[in-house]
């Protein structure tokens, strides 16, 4: 038995998929496909708000430098305004490495709702309900490959992966 996959709640083999405790055989499955849902504005404002934070600063800085020039001050002012907002733009640095790696594990996670369904039986079964992209890219990798490498099932048939289909 060849295992493609395999987390606490999913395991993809040679020989099943088996998800939340119940067992699929590969045998048993015609089809498999998924379906995407809309997208969620969560995410994506939380991802608008990482960009802001780490635009902020830089903001604060340019416009330092620009009131320092604007106000016309003896030069000790001016220099000290215009340092001022230069430490305030260079403190984005160490919080820019942190605020990247949180939008790149956003991206990694998606945005939309995914779904991997089955004919299972004659029936179509949901398998796989999950947000994470990643995860979902995996799993779904992993069910693609054991159904190319699974002996014909009962209907003669290896079975098939569909197309995706989009919820409306």
């Amino acid at each position: 038995m060849i295992t493609y996959y395999d987390d606490r709640s999913v395991q993809v083999t040679s020989t099943a998929v088996r998800v939340d405790g119940r067992a699929f055989p590969l045998a048993e499955i015609s089809a498999v496909w998924h379906r995407r849902g809309s997208r969620s504005w969560r995410v994506l404002a939380g991802r608008g708000a990482i960009g802001a934070a780490l635009a902020g600063p830089l903001v604060a800085a340019a416009l330092g430098i620009a009131l320092a020039l604007w106000l016309h001050r003896s030069p000790v002012v001016t220099l000290a305004i215009v340092g001022a907002s230069v430490l305030v733009g260079l403190g984005v640095g160490p919080l820019a490495d942190v605020l990247f790696e949180h939008l790149d594990r956003s991206y990694a996670r998606g945005s939309r709702e995914l779904e991997m369904w089955a004919r299972w039986r004659g029936q179509p079964v949901r398998l796989l309900h999950t947000g994470d992209a990643l995860r979902f890219g995996q799993i779904y990798r992993a069910v693609q490959r054991a159904m190319e490498r699974a002996p014909q099932n009962a209907s003669g048939s290896s079975g098939t992966i569909a197309r995706p289909r989009s919820r409306p």
